[in-house]
């Protein structure tokens, strides 16, 4: 693979001009068809194989027109005070808003309050119930503005009126926090190249790959149906791979310039060694987001899809458009310690010159931590295992609006619904009865609805409501605790429960469903599905990681590494969604139940992230072993020319994360410092100190690999071996104890 990888940077080296025009072609073609493509459709939450979506399947097949799965709005009015919303004056306000709202030509039905028995006991509080024919991402703009303009035509009558439900829901807002993040990484960069025109380069060719990217995804967003948070979470995966990978090329091209190569030669061996490690990177990044399919929810599987064809693209620019740029950039990319005299490059090439130079950072810790591998290690797990105690107390669900910021609508009028009706209210459970076959179906429909209310918890049961054929009923469950809680999942199985029960003595099928009956069955599909995700990512990964390494216990070492900092981010994830630690620094108005997709979600982007640190460093340590260094001084030597380009590489990631806690919508923010958090726990705590610890431990055992294993396992030459000439026999780098170099 390294003379392939070498062949390929010197080629996109002399043909930079066809290459940049490639990749520059690539971009318009896509920015014309996202300009061009038609806005996204139906972007439906289907969940195949739960009850709930079998109960929404028998709706459509037993009441057409019905539209099941449309959108909904709940239009909530409040008298105001020493009022009444039964006063003449209100319930004319009232009637007109539903007239208004029953012109929309998306909309399916409207519920009048006052013939809907949608009047709180006080007086004070009623709502009208609005139905659309389209999903909430198919609605029309135009629908959305009228159903705004008639609640304020409400309030203009002196009522107070608030609009939740789906029917509102628009693509999140990331905020200026994302820029600030881009911000931080170009800093990050000028730091570590000390050049303007280097720490550029990455930038560059990680916008061109994301923007590549998203206007794919824009393009193909009808076809696919795609989401506005796949968009969202390829943006932030692409931006934080296509950085790094760029910036490990660079900063090995800047390496072997320093070893006195000329620049065509220096940009194939740096795609030939670092481009090596990339891709190996990249391929365990990819297996984790594709392997998001397997859990059989479409949302998740296109999210992980889409987000993985940003890391191929991320990709093929550090491997193409890097050495094209390079070959432009001239003498204007130094070799690495050569620095510009504003960054202290003069000074730093006098201690050169005296022998005075000090052993950089990365040498140092290294040094440390061979000296104390058992300290720092217990250090390590200990303060991973400390904090990842809160996780214990993981509470999974779907938010609702009740998890919306309070300045919202949809929270106000959440709120309102709450104080005036019962927080059930809000969650309404609907029962699904099938009784054909049956001999009396009104029967079958009467006995389900009187055992429902025979159940704890229970606020409301409404009368069967049978479809034309008299086959199939709907029956309305109001709970008497909010949806998210730990009260109404148990209704929910309680319900089912009996529905098993009766379906035994009748034949008749009894389903559950809704928004909140969804929720609940998303968060069971989830964590049923965690343990065989977690075990074909991690074997595939682990299967990967051998080949690359050529041993079997650094890749053991690497997965359990990376389950102590997944589990250590998502006790961090608790502690601030769930239990309100630094909510207000954050941003977080509510706190509640984690989200259901987190852990899965956690599992499969962070423990590709966490490979492409074990690979850029731990491919240099093996370098260092195989070219006849002792293990100990291995493990140092992989720090003094990696430690610095992953540190750097690390905080860019923690900086793109970081970004999209500013966002809108709860779900990208906590995915944002989720994905953030857990970076900074991998990097710095694992790779930096748990990895080098259990390596100076091992010793030779590191590097351990049956013979017979050793025999049938491709040789991909990660190491660039296949590129050392004669003269390449020792590291002869002038500047390697303080220059950023990678494998």
């Amino acid at each position: 693979m390294a003379t392939f990888l070498y062949k390929l940077g010197r080629l996109a080296f002399r043909r930079r001009h066809f290459v940049a025009l490639i990749w520059v072609a690539l971009l318009a073609v896509a920015g014309v068809g996202a300009a061009t493509a038609p806005s996204a459709g139906s972007t439906s939450f289907s969940i195949p194989g739960t009850e709930a979506q079998k109960a929404f399947d028998l709706l459509d097949e037993r009441f057409p027109g019905m539209s099941a799965d449309g959108a909904t709005a709940r239009v909530v009015f409040k008298a105001p005070d020493g009022r009444k919303m039964t006063d003449a004056g209100s319930k004319a306000a009232v009637e007109d808003t539903v007239r208004e709202l029953s012109d929309g030509s998306e909309v399916a039905s409207v519920a009048d309050p006052y013939t809907a028995n949608a009047v709180s006991k006080d007086g004070t509080t009623a709502y009208a119930s609005v139905k659309y024919k389209v999903s909430g991402m198919e609605l029309e703009d135009t629908s959305r503005e009228a159903l705004e303009d008639a609640a304020q035509h409400a309030r203009d009558a002196g009522l107070t009126v608030e609009v939740g439900g789906d029917a509102l829901q628009t693509t999140p807002e990331t905020g200026a926090t994302e820029v600030i993040g881009i911000a931080i990484a170009a800093v990050v960069l000028v730091i570590t190249f000390g050049s303007l025109i280097a720490a550029g380069l990455p930038l560059l060719t990680a916008l061109i790959g994301v923007g590549i990217g998203i206007s794919t995804i824009t393009a193909l967003a009808s076809a696919l149906e795609l989401g506005s948070t796949t968009s969202t979470l390829a943006t932030m995966i692409g931006l934080a791979v296509g950085i790094d990978y760029a910036l490990f090329i660079v900063s090995r091209y800047r390496a072997e310039l320093a070893e006195g190569r000329d620049r065509e030669e220096a940009a194939g061996r740096a795609v030939g060694t670092a481009g090596s490690a990339v891709v190996f990177a990249g391929l365990t990044v990819v297996i984790a987001l594709v392997g998001l399919s397997v859990v059989n929810i479409p949302m998740l599987s296109k999210m992980g899809i889409a987000a993985a064809g940003t890391v191929v693209i991320a990709v093929l620019i550090a491997l193409t458009m890097i050495p094209a740029l390079l070959g432009y950039a001239g003498r204007r990319v130094r070799p690495a310690g050569a620095k510009s005299r504003w960054m202290g490059g003069r000074r730093a090439e006098r201690k050169a010159a005296a022998g005075t130079a000090k052993p950089n950072m990365g040498t140092r810790w290294a040094s440390f931590v061979v000296r104390r591998p058992v300290a720092v290690l217990l250090l390590g797990v200990l303060g991973l295992g400390a904090a990842a105690v809160p996780a214990t107390s993981l509470e999974l669900g779907l938010g609702d609006d009740g998890s919306q910021p309070t300045s919202t609508t949809q929270r106000r009028a959440y709120d309102l619904l709450s104080d005036g009706f019962g927080p059930g209210f809000n969650g309404p459970l609907m029962v699904v009865v099938d009784a054909r076959g049956t001999d009396d179906p009104k029967a079958v429909f009467g006995d389900v609805g009187n055992t429902i209310e025979r159940l704890d918890d229970v606020a409301t049961v409404t009368p069967a409501a049978p479809n034309k054929a008299g086959d199939t009923a709907t029956i309305t469950v109001i709970p008497n605790a909010k949806p998210s809680s730990v009260t109404t999942e148990d209704l929910v199985h309680s319900i089912r429960d009996e529905g098993a029960r009766i379906q035994a003595d009748t034949g008749s099928t009894v389903l559950v469903t809704g928004s909140t009956a969804m929720n609940i069955d998303v968060s069971q599909k989830l964590n049923d599905a965690l343990l065989p995700y977690l075990a074909l990512v991690v074997g595939l990964a682990f299967l990967l990681l051998i080949v690359v390494f050529r041993s079997v216990l650094v890749p053991l070492k690497a997965a359990l590494g990376f389950l102590l900092s997944v589990l250590a981010a998502l006790g961090a994830v608790v502690a601030v969604f769930q239990w309100g630690w630094f909510a207000g620094l954050l941003g977080v108005e509510e706190t509640g139940p984690v989200m259901s997709m987190m852990p899965i979600f956690m599992v499969g982007v962070v423990f590709g992230l966490a490979m492409d640190y074990e690979v850029f460093l731990v491919t240099r340590m093996r370098e260092a072993y195989v070219h006849g260094e002792k293990p100990s001084q291995a493990v140092v030597t992989g720090f003094r020319h990696g430690a610095r380009v992953v540190t750097a590489a690390a905080v860019i990631m923690m900086a793109v994360f970081a970004g999209f806690i500013g966002s809108s919508e709860s779900m990208v923010k906590m995915i944002g410092f989720g994905l953030a958090i857990a970076v900074f726990f991998d990097a710095f705590v694992v790779r930096m100190a748990i990895v080098p610890a259990v390596l100076a431990l091992l010793g030779k055992r590191a590097w351990w690999l049956p013979k017979w294993l050793d025999r049938a396992l491709p040789n991909v030459d990660v190491e660039g071996e296949g590129l050392r000439t004669p003269e390449d026999g020792k590291d002869t780098d002038p500047d390697a104890d303080r220059a950023p170099a990678l494998v």
